[in-house]
């Protein structure tokens, strides 16, 4: 690490890209498997670290609507690492007060896996530590699309005019009602944009670009990027 983090001064909500699983693997001569393998761990790891210094929200991109498009039998093993990965650390997750929070349209999900975060959802419901938000089936075009036409819907149906619709009512519309805006956002393996994640929301984030892959980022790339954001000089369009 390269100083000391100042706590009171911590982001409230830091976002991840998980990027370069497959890479990471490749560079072991190893299939992509063992690399999303190896980024489970990654997971436990920063989520641990997040809570132990008081973030109050961490969001992980873990399966974007584009990954679809992926071949057949990786998309089956991800699926099947999210259920394991439900199954096993729900429990240890309710011990320490996580609340967990899916970003997403669950529904091309298959069955089982949608059966695990629905339990993962419901016995952390009242949790309140740090809260994980998983984005799974996750692309921000579609979310503000739904947003879209959820509002239109009421506008039709009476509830609000077109008056009403304001920036307050389109982020009660999206995935993450009620949370705080992400104040950091963090990508890992060198690339640098934003993949359809959190458009909306990252209108003033942070953005932070590691070099390392998300299998070998943990506590202490994490504390760098925190560290990196706190020399950033937030305005959010204002002159100091």
């Amino acid at each position: 690490m390269k100083g000391e983090i100042d706590r009171n001064r911590l982001p409230k909500h830091i976002a991840i890209i998980m990027d370069g699983n497959g890479r990471w693997a490749a560079k072991r001569a190893m299939p992509r498997f063992f690399g999303h393998k190896a980024g489970m761990e990654a997971i436990r790891e920063v989520l641990r670290a997040c809570s132990d210094i008081g973030v109050k929200i961490l969001t992980v991109y873990a399966f974007s609507t584009e990954n679809w498009n992926r071949p057949t039998d990786e998309v089956s093993y991800l699926m099947n690492l999210l259920i394991e990965y439900m199954h096993k650390e729900i429990n240890e997750l309710n011990k320490n007060n996580v609340k967990v929070k899916i970003l997403g349209d669950l529904s091309p999900l298959p069955p089982t896996a949608v059966e695990e975060i629905e339990k993962a959802i419901e016995l952390t419901h009242n949790n309140t530590g740090i809260q994980f938000n998983i984005a799974l089936n996750y692309g921000s075009r579609a979310e503000l699309i739904s947003a879209c036409r959820n509002i239109a819907k009421e506008v039709r149906d009476g509830k609000i005019t077109v008056e009403d619709i304001n920036e307050e009512l389109i982020s009660n519309s999206l995935f993450t009602e009620g949370d705080y805006d992400p104040d950091l956002v963090i990508r890992t393996s060198g690339e640098k944009r934003l993949s359809n994640f959190l458009l909306w929301q990252s209108a003033y984030s942070e953005l932070v670009f590691a070099d390392v892959m998300w299998p070998d980022f943990g506590k202490e790339e994490l504390m760098d990027a925190i560290l990196e954001y706190q020399s950033r000089d937030r305005r959010f369009g204002k002159i100091k």
